[in-house]
């Protein structure tokens, strides 16, 4: 929360999950634990708050432009669709950062990182990584027909790589 209430203080507002071990009030953290599914808790300091709504696991927010409003959504499930009670905070952050988790498990997957002693060969293939990335997403965009793996447009790209170099 120290970091958070820093950020304000220079105007830049924050909203998304914590770790159990950064911070959280640990009141709140013992009631978060003895809450049942469904239920949140939450502390205020100012503009910012922090939240704990128990789901299947402790989900652990923090945030400086939600207020702490419960909202109903659905949930889909393979049997069956249920109406579920979610904080205003955690359906919205679940709506804006899908693409951003989503970019990070690609980049998880195959990853060009390898260990090196100089920090910036890591800044150079982190780039790297995310600008293979970001081409495939931009080549599934414009071929909707294709169904393409993210581990077989690296091979495709490998090969021709290597093809044009050798010729």
């Amino acid at each position: 929360m120290r970091l958070a209430q820093i950020l304000l203080d220079r105007n830049v507002t924050v909203c998304g999950t914590m770790r159990a071990n950064r911070g959280i009030p640990r009141d709140l953290e013992g009631e978060g634990k003895c809450s049942k599914r469904g239920q949140s808790v939450f502390r205020r300091k100012g503009d910012v708050m922090v939240q704990v709504w128990k789901d299947k696991r402790l989900v652990r927010m923090i945030s400086m432009i939600h207020y702490t409003n419960i909202v109903n959504t659905w949930r889909i499930d393979r049997k069956t669709n249920m109406e579920m009670k979610k904080p205003y905070a955690v359906v919205q952050y679940n709506k804006f950062m899908k693409g951003i988790d989503r970019a990070d498990q690609y980049l998880s997957y195959y990853s060009v990182l390898r260990k090196s002693v100089k920090w910036s060969k890591k800044v150079v293939l982190y780039l790297l990584n995310s600008a293979l990335f970001t081409a495939f997403f931009v080549y599934r965009t414009l071929n909707t027909n294709k169904k393409v793996k993210y581990k077989n447009f690296l091979h495709q790209l490998g090969r021709s790589w290597i093809s044009e170099v050798q010729n």
